[in-house]
């Protein structure tokens, strides 16, 4: 999908507040929903994804299932909501092997597993709204040994609120963010508006 498209800083796959966040995305719903709606905390839409078992439950992006990704920049940022239930989320890389392997983090896992295909981690989320970084190129290298070389598939799976997912070609701090890539809580947007009075 990004293969052919200059890829420097930042490139977002999903925004909660564009006219269509699911546009490049398929979505998979047995006894759930994925649904936009207004976030209390943060006062402004979100993207829920809610489900009763969270394998069953998910979006997956791109949404053909024979295309990929093809995004080169390492690092995958999400902005996401702890909902107090079970909740997993998988990246698809291709590494310098040509080997697909997949990185599967979920918050209902305690220990690291690395299989030949699949490395399964623990996710530890705050209450609230929290940012995900994961440092692509250094999960491939520590896994499996070998060199990333793109991403081809993210599934985000039930029970989450997505505000947005984009990668990065390095980590960025909070002042370095674009606005519209930053999580303004209401107390924060206060702040905000009350400097540039």
């Amino acid at each position: 999908m990004f293969k052919n498209t200059f890829q420097s800083g930042f490139l977002s796959i999903l925004y909660s507040l564009g006219s269509k966040p699911l546009q490049i995305w398929d979505k998979e719903v047995v006894d759930g929903q994925v649904k936009r709606l207004q976030d209390d905390d943060i006062q402004s839409n979100v993207l829920e994804i809610v489900g009763s078992n969270v394998q069953s439950t998910y979006i997956t992006c791109p949404a053909d299932p024979a295309a990929t990704l093809g995004i080169k920049l390492p690092f995958l940022v999400m902005i996401v909501k702890n909902m107090k239930k079970y909740f997993t989320f998988e990246i698809q890389v291709l590494d310098d092997k040509n080997v697909r392997r997949r990185f599967r983090a979920s918050n209902f896992q305690g220990v690291t597993r690395v299989k030949p295909f699949i490395c399964t981690m623990p996710l530890k989320l705050d209450e609230g709204w929290n940012q995900i970084q994961l440092n692509l190129s250094d999960l491939t290298r520590r896994a499996y040994g070998t060199n990333y070389v793109e991403t081809l598939r993210v599934q985000v799976h039930a029970n989450c609120r997505l505000r947005r997912i984009y990668f990065s070609d390095r980590l960025y701090s909070e002042e370095e963010l674009p606005p519209e890539f930053k999580l303004y809580l209401p107390m924060q947007q206060l702040l905000c508006l009350l400097q540039k009075a």
